[in-house]
């Protein structure tokens, strides 16, 4: 597969105590993408047979603004939370994906064309001649591995992020939903991600579209308390 390993020149890590605790704050530098990630531990998560992860793009106006047009901020919340309660896991926070891989200036572009031509996340992109979706997962996969872990339960509602992680060699072992409250704010978004992109969002309601872009999940969703929920 010709998968690149990190250099330990570039890796630096610390404790950082949070609300949610103490974590381990793994810096690195990806070899490929150029770009400095940062993945947060709690506990020993190599020790299971399957660790509990996430793997977040980077949302500056959800995460950090708390901007309500998207649920990344809640997911991100939630995330640790449920990683925080399981007393071990992996938070990997991607940079570099402001936008699904665009940029923030080319995404508050299309945040423009949507809020004044009613267009989705997708047309709004598409109507700009950007891509939909150029993200890279293989900085997750490669810090993964050097955390040793390879085989995961990922904290997610998109059925393509599974597959990318297991064309760089992450086994995903089960898919635990990850919901964020629906409201007028993000309804239009997130209708946009269930029938255009192909996520898995029940908490939606049934899909006119009797299952929007017609993907099974990759991953059988886990059940019995293990989704997360902001």
């Amino acid at each position: 597969m010709g998968e690149h390993a990190l250099d330990l020149s570039d890796v630096a890590e610390s404790d950082l105590v949070t609300r949610r605790g103490r974590f381990r704050a793994v810096a690195f530098r990806d070899p490929v993408d150029g770009h400095e990630h940062m993945a947060l531990v709690r506990g020993d998560p190599a020790a299971g047979e399957a660790a509990l992860v996430r793997v977040h793009s980077e949302c500056m106006t959800g995460d950090v603004f708390g901007a309500v047009r998207c649920e990344c901020g809640d997911q991100l919340g939630a995330a640790l939370d449920a990683i925080a309660e399981e007393g071990a896991g992996v938070l990997v926070y991607l940079r570099g994906h402001e936008g699904r891989g665009i940029g923030l200036v080319a995404k508050v572009r299309t945040h423009i064309l949507q809020d004044e031509q009613g267009l989705d996340t997708v047309d709004s992109a598409t109507s700009l001649g950007l891509p939909v979706d150029v993200r890279d997962y293989g900085p997750a996969a490669r810090v993964l591995r050097h955390l040793g872990i390879g085989a995961v339960r990922l904290l997610s509602n998109n059925p393509d992020k599974i597959e990318a992680l297991r064309a760089h060699g992450i086994e995903v072992a089960a898919r635990v939903p990850l919901l964020a409250p629906v409201h007028d704010g993000n309804l239009r978004y997130l209708t946009a991600k269930r029938d255009r992109l192909g996520h898995d969002l029940p908490n939606l309601g049934p899909d006119p579209a009797g299952g929007g872009a017609g993907r099974a999940p990759a991953a059988p969703a886990e059940e019995g308390g293990r989704g997360a929920r902001p």
